[in-house]
């Protein structure tokens, strides 16, 4: 049925499969940052909304299920991204979160991909030094630097959904393996909630975008991108997620009122052109 699709309709569920990726940050920007959101209240309703609605698009489907739901150690790899993103995005702004996410999630399959003895191309070590150069200088000390920790932070986070990314590689039932993992992350949030319980704090507009975060931006994202996924060759999908921290960016200027800084769209463009010069010179990394 994937190759029978229409240029048009799998431009269409690309688009909305990488706008909903861009509003996990959106969404958690504005819980955690401007609203009165706590991080572990923000990452258990986004993790119990995304396993409902996945579980229920895996039940409505018609399609004979395949094997696999799942495991702990993804379900782990999950947790520890959600968990360590909302952490971050309690100070960070979007934009430069979404770069140090996008960045350390590339960096760790590329370094996955070179520690299994894959080689790079000359033009794709130029694209990784460019990029990794691209993060140095969005750390480093400065008045429009990120703060420090909830950048780590989200360092740690992207290096957990990479590791959760190379280990969902094959998986025969993506969508179900999805569901099964999310499944599996209630009990850890539950164990995040009752470790921070002293700092809870819910508000409506926080409750309404995690519910959104989890529910659409995670569950129904996911299911629309793995609807796409089969009709696109693997460096195109990973080339076409470099939209996303792009989205958030200019999202974040023109809807949130961040500043456009010179040191972010300088940063920005040696990670993203760097990680598409990878990607996009010889044999992908990803």
């Amino acid at each position: 049925m994937s190759a029978a699709r229409s240029p048009l309709a799998l431009a269409a569920l690309v688009a909305l499969a990488l706008a909903a990726f861009a509003g996990n940050s959106l969404l958690a920007r504005v819980a955690l940052r401007d609203g009165g959101m706590d991080a572990a209240s923000f990452t258990a309703l986004r993790l119990v909304s995304g396993a409902l609605v996945l579980w229920a698009l895996v039940s409505l489907r018609r399609a004979p299920a395949a094997r696999g739901s799942g495991d702990w150690i993804s379900a782990l790899a999950l947790f520890a991204y959600a968990a360590l993103f909302s952490l971050a995005y309690v100070q960070l702004e979007a934009g430069a979160g979404a770069l140090l996410l996008f960045g350390a999630v590339q960096a760790t399959m590329i370094g996955r991909g070179l520690a299994a003895g894959e080689r790079l191309a000359r033009w794709q070590w130029l694209g990784l030094l460019v990029a990794l150069a691209g993060l140095v200088g969005l750390l480093l000390p400065g008045l429009s630097a990120p703060p420090p920790l909830p950048s780590l932070l989200m360092l740690g986070a992207g290096v957990a959904w990479g590791a959760y990314s190379l280990r969902g590689r094959g998986a025969l039932d993506p969508l179900r393996t999805t569901a099964g993992n999310f499944l599996r992350t209630l009990p850890m949030a539950a164990l995040f909630l009752l470790a921070l319980l002293s700092q809870l704090q819910v508000d409506t507009p926080g409750l309404l975008a995690a519910l959104a975060s989890g529910a659409l931006a995670s569950g129904v994202g996911y299911a629309i991108w793995y609807t796409a996924l089969p009709s696109l060759r693997r460096a195109s999908a990973a080339t076409l997620q470099l939209a996303v921290p792009l989205i958030v960016a200019v999202a974040g200027v023109l809807w949130l009122g961040e500043p456009a800084t010179l040191r972010l769209l300088l940063a920005g463009a040696a990670i993203l052109g760097g990680v598409a010069l990878v990607l996009r010179a010889g044999k992908p990394a990803t």
